[in-house]
């Protein structure tokens, strides 16, 4: 894997640069995601964050699709509310594939961020650095609490899916469990920030593995049985405050049911 950018994404990133510096409302391009965190490869995505002035900002976040079609062939275009981030366009352009995501923040809101972005292109470069060195960066990790919290519901409700026979239903909320508590713990035991599962397969491939099913009950059950089991292992790297009672004794029970 490689930080440097492949052709196609250099050809992107030079349309970025020169549409944003074209346009009097943006004072300057970041990039975010891999291009900052590593691993950016031919297959990445390309995040942008163009900072705008507060006065144009929200003639500017209208007019986004506008700034997306300077870049080249929309495929698609979608706003990023279902990740919590409306000020985001997800985009897909082609014949050649390549996924972009454009984020528009206000300057008077460029202080903060969960990491660092590559400074791309700036009006003012020494402004953009002085507010990116006084910025509050951090990742929003969870509290050991928050799993403890969500774990158990989230393991029950899949093991009603299995017992009801709703198999696929089950097997994708073993997958979300991964998404949002046994990938971000490994994450967390391997001393890196809680992406998920990015990445996850170079440190923890095997462990996971027993997690997976295919489409049987006994092959779901053993899956919900070892994300059961991969979950308390974890725990113990960071003990909770307050223990779920019952647990993991009722779940466990609940799970048999029937076998």
């Amino acid at each position: 894997m490689t930080n440097a950018l492949s052709p196609l994404h250099q050809i992107y990133s030079d349309r970025m640069i020169a549409a944003v510096a074209g346009d009097a409302r943006f004072l300057a391009l970041l990039g975010a995601g891999s291009l900052i965190h590593g691993g950016f490869d031919t297959w990445s995505d390309l995040d942008f964050v163009v900072v705008v002035e507060d006065a144009h900002y929200a003639a500017a976040l209208a007019d986004r699709r506008a700034l997306a079609e300077r870049l080249g062939e929309l495929v698609s275009a979608f706003t990023g509310e279902h990740v919590g981030e409306p000020r985001l366009l997800i985009c897909l352009y082609g014949p050649e594939l390549i996924h972009i995501d454009i984020k528009l923040v206000a300057a008077s809101d460029f202080g903060h961020g969960v990491e660092r972005p590559r400074v791309l292109w700036a009006r003012d470069r020494a402004w953009v650095e002085a507010r990116l060195d006084a910025a509050a960066i951090a990742w929003p990790d969870r509290p050991a609490q928050w799993f403890e919290d969500r774990v158990w519901i989230w393991l029950h409700y899949g093991a009603t899916k299995l017992h009801r026979g709703e198999l696929f239903e089950a097997i994708g909320m073993l997958g979300f469990l991964r998404e949002q508590v046994l990938g971000p713990m490994l994450l967390r035991r391997a001393g890196r920030p809680q992406r998920g599962v990015r990445r996850i397969d170079a440190i923890a491939a095997d462990v996971l593995t027993p997690t997976l099913a295919t489409a049987g009950r006994a092959s779901v059950r053993s899956a919900y049985t070892a994300s059961l089991a991969l979950y308390l292992a974890l725990r113990s790297d960071d003990m909770p405050p307050h223990i779920a009672p019952f647990m993991p004794a009722g779940l466990q029970a609940f799970l048999n049911n029937g076998y």
